[in-house]
């Protein structure tokens, strides 16, 4: 073959690769509490069995039942906080406000904050806190509920725990946001205080769409 039938031979094989890679997600699947990526084929055994968030039931900030039905079908993004913290939280939702600006015109995605002090965030202080924040209850849940099971549902399901512990009483808090896609499954992980990884989800959530 001459050296001209070499190069157009190796153009079409890179050419039919991208093409194959683009059967692929392009963003990972995040099955393990160390948050290791992992792109997955659809057309893989391994794919039936990705790690997926489970049921839930809370209150959010306008006394409204908030379950996965009513992000079924949808892109969401998940964090975890309490009212009155003093250090990160008020840098994680100032990062949620601008989030949820950006995404106001997207009837798909939606963005949940669950409390991680669900005994002081009652519904009114939840509601209190959306309004002092701009929180719009159309597009961001304010979630608060039975303290074990939204401790289980962060530890369990979003592998959100900065100090691994094991013990399911001891107080639960993380800076990470997650985004989820329309099966329940966790597309991303970021950091909640840093704007520039609020471009980074909702570059993320173009991929999705």
């Amino acid at each position: 073959m001459t050296r001209s039938g070499n190069i157009l031979l190796w153009m079409i094989l890179l050419i039919g690769g991208c093409r194959s890679n683009q059967m692929v997600d392009t963003l990972p699947f995040f099955n393990r509490p160390d948050f290791t990526p992992e792109w997955i084929d659809p057309n893989s055994s391994a794919y039936d069995s990705i790690h997926r968030i489970p049921p839930f039931r809370f209150l959010d900030q306008d006394s409204n039942w908030v379950t996965e039905q009513t992000v079924d079908g949808k892109i969401y993004v998940a964090d975890f906080f309490f009212t009155t913290c003093p250090g990160i939280c008020p840098k994680m939702t100032k990062c949620f406000k601008v989030l949820q600006d950006s995404i106001s015109l997207m009837n798909h995605v939606e963005l949940v904050s669950f409390s991680v002090m669900p005994w002081i965030d009652t519904v009114n202080k939840l509601k209190k806190y959306g309004e002092e924040n701009g929180v719009n209850p159309a597009k961001w849940h304010l979630l608060t509920g039975d303290k074990s099971i939204i401790y289980s549902l962060g530890r369990s399901s979003f592998f959100a725990d900065n100090n691994k512990l094991t013990d399911s009483t001891t107080f639960l808090h993380t800076d990470k946001m997650y985004l989820i896609d329309k099966s329940q499954q966790i597309r991303g992980v970021y950091n909640a205080t840093n704007m520039d990884d609020i471009s980074r989800v909702l570059t993320d959530i173009k991929a999705l769409k």
